[in-house]
């Protein structure tokens, strides 16, 4: 059947044809969520095109595509642009638009901390890329260790402005968590008890608090690697105590890992039951082991640091500790199944994700087990096994639950469907694409490949590095795909109406997009799936978007 497209809802013409000013100014915390979300969605372009180009030059063997100095500074922002500049920044910029709505709240607690927190982090992007025209080398990786941070190995700003960057990046983050515990625990509508609060709302209260402990050390290894550099400190440089700053950097890192997984799994937690047309199995459950995997994650950093040479008991306990927080983990992985099972399951665009998500992140998650051993992560960790093992956890885990939040909560924010057909192309390459990337990588690792090299002569890893190669351009085919998708369904997609999916949760309650003011007024609270329960009893009134010509 030929699909009719409509003409643009008139709230869509007043929620994104506003003028710069506005864009500059506003306290919405739908509007920063929007920026937030498109600033990384730059971010994720950047980066990719920095990794198309590391594909490029390990493709074959002996190529100088690049020189070696420049290849690491290419492979340094791939690693900061994807991490901190992307994933961190768009999760945020979804629960941003999404909490409010989905505690019945009209705004954030703190509107203009929350558009502060946002401007801190174009900032911070600039900041970071400012290291580049310095004359300083931006070598270091994403970690930052030493001696490659050390002034006199590292002569020039470039360090001093990633350091910078990094600060700022904190403290932005430091107060967007502030604001979101707030407004959770101030701003929730009547009826939304801690108890009955929508699973994607703890995992950003989760987050949050992650975010809060980690965050501190993390600016506070800035300022002292600042101190080495500027003031002749000798904290982390050779002279000094380098594996201190690892273990600082780690604190930070590991949990990291977390800030960007936990919004996804609270986006698959939402996700599943609405297309299996089932409650979530064991809500309590799920929410406990968010928090296990808070406490869980600050227990592991030193599993990076297996090869520093640590004491074999304290290897030991981190070795135990990193296997353990696959309990919560795979209390989830249950429960979405159980919600799955014997399910009315639609197969639509974001549950064929959330299905990819679930492949994806297990296999990551399986490596990591075998990683937390430390003779098999002493022989590996140098090695492609583990870069592997990364981008199964944060591409095959994040990217593919940021996609499938995109598909599912695009109609909430712009009043139009994503175009299914381009979807479902968008799913299948960037599946094989992905995997085409970075299962055969494990094999390169297993073959003795080490990481950060610029080149090799091994005609043996040819072939597989080909492979990958054209794999990745098949990931970039596919985001080319999606971007393609979002453009055009932006002006011209079908009307969805204010609920396509027939959601559980209150943002489907209001128009799409909502008004500047989220609800009129906000509908009773029963249980953790508000809507589903006005749907079921036929209290439920859907308000038709006001159409205008175009």
């Amino acid at each position: 059947m030929a699909t009719t497209v409509l003409p643009r809802p008139k709230q869509y013409d007043d929620t994104f044809f506003k003028p710069i000013s506005i864009w500059l100014t506003t306290t919405d915390h739908k509007l920063i969520g929007i920026m937030y979300m498109v600033t990384s969605i730059i971010s994720f372009v950047i980066g990719g095109i920095f990794a198309l180009i590391i594909r490029l030059q390990l493709s074959q063997p002996n190529l100088h595509i690049v020189d070696a100095e420049t290849y690491n500074q290419i492979i340094s922002a791939h690693g900061v642009t994807m991490i901190f500049f992307f994933v961190t920044i768009f999760v945020t910029g979804v629960a941003n638009y999404m909490v409010p709505l989905m505690i019945g709240a009209r705004d954030m607690a703190f509107p203009r901390v929350n558009l502060l927190g946002f401007w801190l982090i174009p900032v911070s992007i600039i900041l970071y890329y400012c290291g580049f025209f310095t004359g300083g080398s931006l070598n270091a990786g994403w970690t930052g260790y030493a001696p490659l941070t050390e002034k006199a190995f590292n002569h020039g700003l470039g360090v001093d402005f990633w350091a910078l960057s990094i600060m700022v990046w904190a403290i932005s983050g430091i107060m967007a968590s502030t604001n979101f515990l707030t407004t959770i625990v101030a701003l929730r509508a009547p009826g939304m008890r801690f108890s009955r609060l929508p699973l994607f709302v703890w995992a950003q209260i989760s987050t949050s608090i992650l975010l809060l402990i980690v965050g501190a050390p993390l600016a506070a290894a800035m300022i002292l690697l600042e101190f080495d550099r500027q003031l002749g400190t000798q904290f982390f440089t050779t002279q000094g105590r380098p594996v201190l700053y690892q273990h600082l950097f780690w604190f930070f890192g590991h949990p990291e890992v977390y800030v960007m997984i936990l919004p996804a799994f609270g986006l698959v937690s939402e996700i599943v039951p609405v297309f299996a047309r089932k409650p979530i199995f064991g809500y309590m459950s799920m929410v406990a082991a968010m928090f296990g995997i808070v406490f869980l994650s600050m227990t592991v950093w030193a599993h990076h640091m297996f090869t520093v040479g640590m004491n074999t008991y304290v290897e030991g306990f981190f070795m135990l500790m990193t296997m353990l927080i696959a309990v919560p983990t795979g209390i989830k992985f249950f429960n979405w199944i159980a919600t799955a099972w014997w399910g009315s399951v639609e197969f639509t665009v974001p549950m064929k994700f959330v299905f990819g998500f679930l492949a994806t992140f297990l296999i990551g998650g399986i490596t990591g087990i075998f990683l937390a051993s430390v003779p098999v992560d002493t022989q590996l960790h140098q090695s492609y096994y583990v870069v592997a093992h990364l981008h199964y956890v944060l591409f095959g885990g994040s990217v593919f639950a940021i996609l499938a939040g995109i598909y599912y909560w695009f109609p909430k924010i712009t009043g139009r469907l994503l175009n299914r057909t381009l979807g479902e192309w968008n799913f299948w390459t960037v599946f094989v694409g992905f995997n085409g990337t970075f299962l055969i990588m494990h094999t390169l690792g297993l073959e003795g490949m080490p990481r950060r090299i610029w080149t090799y002569a091994n005609p043996a890893w040819a072939t597989t590095n080909m492979i990958i190669t054209i794999s990745s351009f098949l990931i970039a085919f596919s985001i080319l795909l999606f971007l393609i998708n979002v453009v055009q369904s932006w002006n011209h997609g079908e009307i969805a109406g204010n609920d396509p999916w027939k959601g559980n949760t209150l943002e489907w309650a209001t128009t799409s997009p909502p008004p500047p003011y989220n609800f009129e007024r906000v509908p009773p609270v029963r249980s953790f799936m508000p809507v589903r329960d006005l749907r079921e009893a036929g209290e439920l009134v859907e308000q038709e978007p006001v159409l205008t010509a175009t």
